[in-house]
């Protein structure tokens, strides 16, 4: 069984591929995508694989703009941490899905799944999974938190996303305010995060931050290729984006 991965979050890309290989031994990775755009690229490149594993949420764009590029013949099963809808209409479909984090149990129940409907051959997409796919993508777009609960003065607060300036681990995860107050919250870990934010509004700049695109005043690039942010709430607060993400922060920024 050969199959392509397409996830943006390395640490969720690597579980699963772990996972599959404890499942089914015999899987072949065949490619790991990270974009719509790699990921477009790659299938005008290459035969389809047996099975697509697709995270719905992309750093530039939805896997459904994929469908839109290129012709998918190929079963999915989708990842995603978002709309309730979509997960029930995977349920009565033939194309399954994982809900985020993978759990193993739920991975194993995916992959029998395919085998028993899609087991020798590679089966076209039908007319019921291209209506799927058409009703999601104008009906039921990702819906991101527009509000965050922080601890404040001996109780809970529900923090606007325009308040809101960056996340950062500092032992727990800290809500750091426009005004520069930082309130404690319960997420466990930033990726927790980074899979409810708006990336058009929030960019993971390095593994303990989040900040929001209001809250960049300014930035400088070093020779290393790393870039320096300068931050409004906090004129001696600076977020560092290293070399590798520094073309996705400018983008970012810049749409």
């Amino acid at each position: 069984m050969n199959v392509v991965i397409i996830e943006d979050e390395p640490l969720t890309a690597k579980n699963l591929s772990r996972l599959l290989k404890q499942i089914e031994p015999m899987a072949e990775i065949i490619a790991t995508l990270d974009s719509v755009t790699a990921s477009v690229k790659w299938l005008q490149e290459n035969k389809q694989p047996d099975l697509f594993f697709m995270d719905i949420q992309l750093a530039d764009g939805v896997s459904f703009d994929i469908f839109n590029k290129v012709k998918i013949e190929s079963p999915v099963i989708f990842t995603t941490a978002y709309n309730e809808y979509a997960i029930q209409a995977f349920k009565v479909n033939s194309v399954d899905y994982l809900l985020k984090p993978i759990d193993k149990d739920q991975l194993q129940s995916a992959v029998e799944k395919f085998k028993k409907y899609f087991g020798v051959k590679n089966t076209a997409v039908d007319e019921q999974f291209k209506s799927l796919l058409e009703n999601m993508q104008n009906k039921n777009t990702p819906k991101f938190k527009e509000r965050f609960l922080a601890h404040y003065k001996g109780g809970i607060i529900p923090m606007p996303e325009s308040r809101t300036a960056y996340f950062i681990k500092d032992t727990i995860i800290y809500l750091v305010t426009n005004d520069n107050e930082r309130l404690v919250t319960d997420y466990n870990t930033i990726d927790e995060i980074e899979e409810v934010v708006n990336p058009g509004n929030f960019f993971r700049a390095n593994r303990q931050m989040i900040i929001h695109v209001q809250q960049v005043d300014t930035y400088k690039k070093h020779d290393t290729g790393k870039i320096e942010v300068q931050l409004k709430c906090d004129r001696n607060m600076r977020a560092d984006v290293s070399r590798e993400k520094a073309n996705d922060f400018v983008t970012w920024l810049d749409q």
